[in-house]
């Protein structure tokens, strides 16, 4: 199941720059209450501040993101979505619950739902090991 739901998910996002990675910073983006620094964006989505800086040049290009001086320090750069960044964005989550509704066809709405809040919980469990273990490289 897992390594269906990832072969099928990469096709879905594969067109985005970045492709997986590009996704999370998208997803990230939509969910902030204010725009987050690119330091804070990389650490959010556990990726490394270059990988991070290489992948916003590449969202940036294709106008999904763009970056400006944060008003209360201008030395640091905020990264907000853009509005074609919110359309490519639904239009992706469109294909992966389109994909995630193949793949879970044969479960009832219940047990969709509780795989779903299962699977999220060892999501955020490998994002809190992968953040305190890139704090420690800091």
């Amino acid at each position: 199941m897992s390594s269906a739901f990832a072969r099928v998910a990469t096709d879905s996002v594969a067109g985005l720059p970045g492709g997986v990675r590009g996704y999370l910073v998208l997803v990230a983006l939509a969910g902030a209450v204010e725009p987050p620094s690119q330091l804070a964006l990389a650490k959010e989505v556990s990726l490394d501040r270059t990988v991070t800086t290489y992948l916003l040049d590449d969202l940036e290009a294709h106008r999904l993101v763009t970056r400006q001086p944060d008003p209360r320090d201008r030395r640091v750069r905020q990264v907000l979505l853009t509005d074609t960044g919110r359309a490519r964005l639904a239009e992706v989550r469109t294909t992966l619950g389109s994909a995630e509704a193949r793949l879970l066809a044969d479960l009832g709405p219940e047990e969709a739902r509780q795989l779903r809040d299962l699977l999220s919980r060892v999501a955020r469990t490998a994002q809190r090991d992968a953040l305190a273990a890139a704090e420690q490289d800091c």
